[in-house]
């Protein structure tokens, strides 16, 4: 199957309102021709700066402007991050990917941090990712030379949806900054959230924007909203499995090469729920009790699921690239360049987040 790079909504949609065998057929099909279907890439997802986001992500209970139960952190030590690698590594996760609650990388002593801990885990011979917000050129050249694997930075949903959603960003900044990494060695991970209240067509508009970029993304996490007490959209009706299913599907159909991620909301899915997902196309999912501030099923339950289904847990570095090449500090061609760039705030106000952020400011004044 060729890839294609100008999918449309309509073709989109086409694939995924098929009936359900018939799309199941297909993207089984079109996984076993690019894919081993028994084995799947496991990662962990460790916050290592939780809570104070400046962001009104409409789904996020690290937003400071919202009062959710979740209890912030200050960024972890190289230390505290190698030991939770090292625990990673042990349960079975060839990958680790960082997690700061940061509207965009800022030149200074923390993001110094973030490199050391890249050096640190990509010299552990396991694949690293970050996500970190938005990042410049010279940034995600630092972030390269370290050895950092893939940068996250998923676009939550359509353009059109987005502004529903998030108004403190603009969706503009999200392509540019992939298209920041794609000029460096790093791959590519970037997906979205289903579940928030959008239309088919605006899953469909994701998918998209997603398969547009040449090449697509390596890795391409689908999440199912959680949704969270304090948070605009905690009242949002779970997503059934059934959509998942879909989503899943015509992702892998018009992504051929991808790696599919079940991200979020697996702990709200039967094991034959997941099951259906991996028969679809996702070939790697997050492992470990929490998503960031999210729950997540424990790794023991998954590798007994694995185990029923006849799943191995892939090796590090044999899926895209070969293992990076890590530059010390001392040796780095990319140094700081104290970067302030003036990354879009939209204008826009989103009555929903106002509204959470209001009552958020009475809790608070109890």
């Amino acid at each position: 199957m060729s890839i294609k790079h100008n999918w449309t909504r309509q073709e989109i949609l086409k694939i995924y309102n098929k009936p359900m065998m018939e799309l199941l057929y297909q993207a089984a099909t079109v996984h076993r021709e690019n894919h081993d279907p028994n084995v799947v890439q496991v990662s962990t997802l460790l916050s290592i700066k939780t809570g104070g986001c400046p962001e009104d992500c409409g789904y996020c209970p690290q937003a400071a402007r919202y009062h959710t139960n979740i209890k912030g952190n200050d960024l972890m030590s190289v230390t505290q991050v190698k030991a939770q690698a090292l625990q990673a590594k042990s349960s079975g996760s060839s990958r680790v990917c960082m997690g700061a609650s940061w509207r965009n990388v800022k030149d200074g002593s923390e993001f110094e941090s973030v490199l050391e801990m890249v050096r640190t885990i990509n010299k552990l011979d396991m694949e690293v990712c970050c996500t970190l917000g938005m990042l410049t050129e010279n940034q995600a050249q630092r972030l390269a030379e370290a050895g950092l694997y893939a940068y996250n930075h998923n676009l939550d949903t359509s353009e059109e949806y987005y502004k529903e959603v998030i108004s403190t960003r603009g969706y503009e900044d999200r392509i540019k900054t992939i298209k920041n990494v794609r000029k460096t060695n790093i791959t590519v991970c970037s997906g979205g959230i289903i579940g928030m209240g959008e239309k088919l067509e605006d899953r469909a508009g994701m998918l998209v924007s997603l398969s547009t970029f040449n090449p697509h993304p390596e890795s391409v996490p689908i999440n199912a909203l959680v949704p969270v007490e304090g948070t605009p959209l905690e009242e949002q009706q779970l997503v059934e499995i059934w959509e998942m299913i879909r989503m899943v599907a015509t992702t892998r159909i018009i992504m051929p090469k991808a790696q599919v991620r079940l991200s979020a909301g697996r702990t709200q899915m039967s094991p034959e729920g997941q099951a259906m997902c991996f028969f679809a196309g996702a070939n790697s999912i997050f492992a470990g009790n929490k998503l960031l501030t999210t729950p997540n099923p424990n790794i023991n339950d998954d590798m007994r699921l694995f185990d029923k289904l006849g799943l191995t847990p892939s090796k590090p570095f044999i899926n895209i690239m070969k293992k990076p090449v890590t530059v010390e500090a001392v040796d780095s061609k990319f140094n700081s360049l104290g970067e302030k760039p003036k990354w879009t705030r939209p204008k826009h106000t989103i009555e929903r987040n106002e509204n959470t952020r209001e009552k958020a400011k009475q809790t608070k004044l109890k």
